[in-house]
């Protein structure tokens, strides 16, 4: 598949990136800074990018039969999740690109109390914003009449090891038989790249754990 991904030069996106290519995916990385993202391969097109301005994300997107979101803020500047969807949107629907995965976040999940994750009192209060603006974000892409996909981690994700084992769950935290909810950056690519091929959660969000 043709697939365009901006946010690729991020720790879970470049994940993704070698996860697509692995798949024999071409793949274009949209980036605000090319260079950084120092692979080479003969599948991958690198090309700048910023995402907060709609006729760059067309100008990227236009021709691509996918596009993955991975973009991540820097911590203090969660608002720009916000503008960055609603410029996604645009520059997708602008691109005629309908098909959309987005990196989320876990903080909207519901716990077995039936809470918010983010509302829970263990959560870090210092991450309470990026969670909630994940949240907001969420809502632009629900109702952005694209066939969206909004894939949130477990609770916990760290780098690892790709095992191809985990488990799927829908908005409900996934956690294991010690209430611990966890994830690797590479099961988390690899179960992204899955909803890409499989498409089974196109107009919803979906979790992964161990």
């Amino acid at each position: 598949m043709k697939i365009v991904l901006f946010g690729a030069s991020g720790t879970i996106g470049r994940a993704i990136l070698e996860e697509a290519l692995k798949r024999k995916h071409e793949v274009t990385a949209a980036v605000r800074r090319p260079e950084a993202l120092e692979i080479q391969h003969n599948g991958l097109l690198t090309l700048p990018a910023d995402l907060l301005r709609p006729e760059e994300v067309a100008r990227a997107a236009g021709g691509h039969e996918a596009a993955i979101s991975a973009y991540d803020p820097e911590f203090g500047a969660e608002g720009e999740l916000l503008e960055v969807a609603r410029s996604l949107v645009e520059g997708l629907k602008t691109a005629g690109v309908n098909r959309l995965i987005v990196v989320g976040g876990a903080g909207s999940l519901k716990t077995d109390s039936g809470e918010r994750l983010m509302d829970t009192p263990e959560f870090p209060e210092e991450i309470r914003p990026l969670a909630a603006a994940h949240a907001d974000a969420y809502e632009i892409y629900a109702q952005s009449g694209l066939e969206y996909t909004y894939a949130s981690p477990a609770a916990m994700i760290s780098p690892g090891r790709r095992t191809g084992q985990f488990r799927v769950g829908l908005d409900r935290l996934v956690v294991d038989e010690n209430g611990k909810s966890e994830i690797s950056i590479q099961d988390y690519a690899a179960a992204v790249i899955d909803e890409l091929e499989e498409g089974n959660f196109i107009g919803t969000r979906f979790t992964v754990g161990y």
